[in-house]
């Protein structure tokens, strides 16, 4: 499914992508962060009802000055370490900062939110494209929208759906911003299961897609390049 997963994020459309049987065992919808409208954030609250990130790649993190939170907590009590996490204990998570574009009003409104993913969507692509950014004259935080970077290395380094995401960015060659929402079940308030998530991907015609198809897929990409 890895083909009709890229050619839907290349058109702006939602992909549900699944990480691993032994990590997080979570189904994310996922959409090109440039391509997100207020109407893509009622789908993502609604139906996901996960946190609402954006995924960046972390050399455009770096050119954009944006560092991962624990290095900003790390003279504190509850800073992250290596081994807190339980289902990836040999890394550590991918937060950044919490932002909200310059023009929002409380920053947590569907409108708000597409302005300030979109914003760190063009942020990125420019950051990429050799050109100058003022990333801090468009964005504030704390905010309401999270930024995610993903390792170095991708996932030859880190098997989260930041990577995994980013990794698809790179292979439909669209800007490396992905904006991802965990899809949880209102029934049992745990991650929803992934044959439901697979339902509601039949039910509403998108691509359901699993780490390991995007895995072999881009290990065959890079040595393709």
């Amino acid at each position: 499914m890895i083909s009709p997963a890229l050619s839907a994020l290349r058109e702006g459309r939602f992909i549900l992508l699944y990480d691993f049987d032994d990590r997080e065992r979570e189904t994310d919808f996922a959409i090109r962060a440039d391509a997100v409208t207020p109407g893509a954030v009622v789908t993502m609250r609604r139906d996901g009802g996960g946190l609402i990130c954006t995924a960046i790649r972390q050399d455009a993190a770096r050119r954009l000055g944006l560092p991962f939170a624990r290095e900003i907590l790390r003279q504190c009590a509850v800073a992250e370490k290596t081994g807190d996490i339980p289902y990836d204990p040999k890394n550590q998570s991918s937060f950044s900062l919490w932002v909200n574009h310059r023009g929002t009003f409380t920053g947590i409104t569907d409108r708000d939110r597409a302005l300030t993913i979109t914003g760190i969507a063009d942020e990125v692509k420019k950051s990429l494209n050799g050109g100058g950014h003022a990333f801090s004259s468009r964005f504030r935080s704390p905010g309401h929208v999270a930024v995610l970077i993903a390792a170095d290395r991708l996932l030859s380094e880190r098997h989260g759906q930041t990577e995994l995401s980013i990794a698809l960015a790179d292979m439909a060659g669209i800007t490396p911003a992905v904006t991802i929402c965990e899809m949880l079940d209102s029934e049992n308030g745990n991650a929803l299961s992934k044959e439901d998530a697979k339902r509601y991907a039949r039910d509403k015609g998108l691509v359901f897609v699993e780490g390991p198809e995007v895995l072999e897929a881009w290990d065959a990409w890079k040595e393709n390049r």
